[in-house]
């Protein structure tokens, strides 16, 4: 499989730092969420965050899937969507909210071992290393005396962190389509996961009896900002940077989710919980640094290697609940 060659450190710093908004974006999903939607909706949350935002996105583009990218858009949209915010929201259900972040933060763990089989790539022992790191410092962070184990709730916890992980996989082993822009791809993903949404929304929740001007307001920042332009943001990173690396950078969610904690709800971080938050951030960062394990494949033979001016092939690469900080 031949990808997008690396950026230079520089751009791939400033990269990487963009690609970093998205994660840091949904950590604000808790106090948006508890703060100005109505309560008891979470799945019709997930439903305006993601089918609005999808249909406006490919109104404004004039562009929709044709061809294989009929159901790749449907799969793709599915697993980092329409499948990851339900089981998101029954962890949430069954579990303490630290708990169902703690196995959120997996999700770099996961996406180590589905990159050794999806697309080609050794284990990355290093990167693996810190996806444990970081997994450890969230849950120092996010863990409290309340914490309780459901097998439902830790079923679907660890559900939700597979879907996004082999979303996340699947969407660097196929890339994008030529011509077809980041915004898009995006909308793409979530009109598909909105689809998937609006018959379950309707059956179990229904709508709000009333929404005022806060919740017009939580809606349209989850929709516009936590969905639409921060899935354009990560889906562009993630087809340009190592896709552990990438993960790595979701530990931000549930750090932001706890300063927003403090900053907003007066809640208070203790000793341990401020060791976490500077062990998630220490794993985080070095995951950056750390080199990419090289492809599987060998070497091919000096005739069948392509010349070096030959242009690579094009490849690339959650809403209404509190999981501190889950997409």
């Amino acid at each position: 499989m031949t990808g997008i060659p690396s950026t230079a450190p520089r751009g791939r710093v400033a990269l990487t730092a963009l690609t970093a908004l998205a994660p840091v974006v949904w950590g604000t999903t808790y106090v948006v969420t508890t703060q100005l939607l109505p309560p008891g909706h979470p799945l019709f949350a997930a439903l305006a965050r993601a089918l609005p935002a999808g249909l406006a996105a490919v109104l404004l583009t004039r562009t929709i899937p044709r061809g294989e990218w009929v159901w790749k858009a449907a799969v793709l949209g599915t697993l980092n969507i329409g499948a990851f915010f339900p089981l998101l929201f029954l962890a949430a259900e069954r579990l303490p909210g630290g708990v169902a972040a703690t196995l959120g933060a997996t999700q770099p763990i996961i996406v180590a071992f589905l990159a050794l089989g999806v697309l080609g790539e050794r284990l990355s022992g290093p990167r693996l290393g810190w996806g444990v790191v970081g997994a450890f410092g969230v849950a120092l962070v996010v863990l409290g005396p309340e914490a309780a184990l459901d097998p439902v709730g830790v079923g679907a916890g660890l559900g939700g962190a597979v879907a996004m992980a082999l979303g996340v996989t699947l969407t660097k082993r196929w890339g994008r389509p030529e011509g077809v822009g980041a915004p898009a791809f995006a909308g793409w993903q979530l009109a598909a996961g909105g689809c998937v949404l609006l018959v379950p929304t309707l059956v179990i929740e229904g709508v709000p009896g009333r929404v005022d001007a806060a919740g017009v307001a939580g809606y349209a920042w989850l929709g516009i900002v936590g969905g639409l332009l921060a899935y354009t943001v990560w889906f562009n990173g993630l087809r340009r940077l190592p896709v552990t690396a990438t993960a790595l950078l979701g530990l931000l969610s549930p750090l932001v989710a706890a300063v927003l904690g403090v900053l907003v709800l007066g809640e208070v971080l203790n000793v341990a919980q401020l060791g976490g938050f500077a062990l998630a951030l220490t794993a985080m960062v070095a995951g950056q640094a750390t080199g990419s394990a090289p492809p599987r494949a060998a070497t091919p033979a000096p005739e069948d290697t392509p010349p070096e001016d030959t242009p690579p092939e094009d490849t690339a690469s959650p809403a209404g609940v509190r999981l501190r900080g889950n997409p």
